[in-house]
């Protein structure tokens, strides 16, 4: 099992919680891929995998329009992607990733959060060198599907790990961060029923502490993630 499996394991990519939560979530991340990518979702395979994603998630058409017209609006400043990295306690690096209107806003506070609970705010691009940015894909599984064939017929589209998720019935791939689109049309084109593609940094290296010490990371972690401007954290911690 690759290190980026090994990661889900321990960690189980958590799911987003409640559901406004993940709708606001969601309806961000439709922002940004309508204003990056263009409105229409069948020349852009960012939206259009978000959608598909948002239809699992039950989220309401008129959400999902909402989203996608707040790229268009001139009226509207939109979001903005920005990253905030930092050491928590006991030395364990925390990557934030954000989607915000107002980022003199999010900086004081995820900066309030680090120096609240004993952590430090670095400079942008300080601990990118600790994770690997990989795009993970979440598809249904197929019967009688050849797991070995599939991965070798995914080498030329970035693959990097696939497994299967066993309690879910779905096959897991990571690929290459930059051959994101090229590995969600193998699948489109291939009839795979995309439930999830997301952007993840998986830690080169993660490093063990005591529960007690754990729980004082965790603490941060969860103060962090209260925060509606953010979107992802990753840290290199030991579960």
């Amino acid at each position: 099992m690759g290190r980026a499996f090994e990661y889900r394991k321990a960690t189980k990519l958590k799911r987003w919680g409640h559901m406004s939560r993940t709708f606001t979530k969601l309806g961000k991340e439709i922002t940004i891929a309508a204003r990056e990518g263009g409105p229409d979702p069948d020349s852009n395979p960012r939206l259009r995998a978000l959608i598909q994603q948002c239809k699992r998630e039950n989220m309401p058409k008129d959400n999902i329009d909402r989203a996608i017209k707040k790229a268009t609006d001139k009226s509207s400043e939109g979001y903005k992607e920005i990253n905030y990295e930092g050491y928590g306690p006991h030395g364990i690096a925390i990557f934030v990733e954000t989607a915000t209107d107002n980022h003199m806003r999010t900086v004081a506070n995820i900066r309030s959060y680090f120096t609240k609970f004993g952590g430090t705010l670095g400079t942008q691009g300080s601990l990118q060198f600790l994770f690997d940015r990989k795009a993970c894909f979440t598809v249904t599984m197929k019967d009688g599907i050849d797991l070995d064939e599939l991965e070798l017929e995914l080498i030329d589209f970035g693959v990097e790990e696939l497994g299967v998720d066993e309690e879910e019935n779905t096959i897991v791939i990571y690929s290459d961060f930059n051959e994101a689109v090229n590995m969600q049309k193998y699948l489109e084109e291939h009839g795979f029923e995309i439930q999830a593609m997301e952007f993840v940094r998986i830690p080169n290296d993660t490093k063990p502490l005591t529960d007690e010490q754990r729980e004082s990371v965790q603490k941060l972690i969860d103060k962090i993630e209260e925060d509606e401007d953010v979107q992802n954290v990753f840290t290199n911690m030991a579960e």
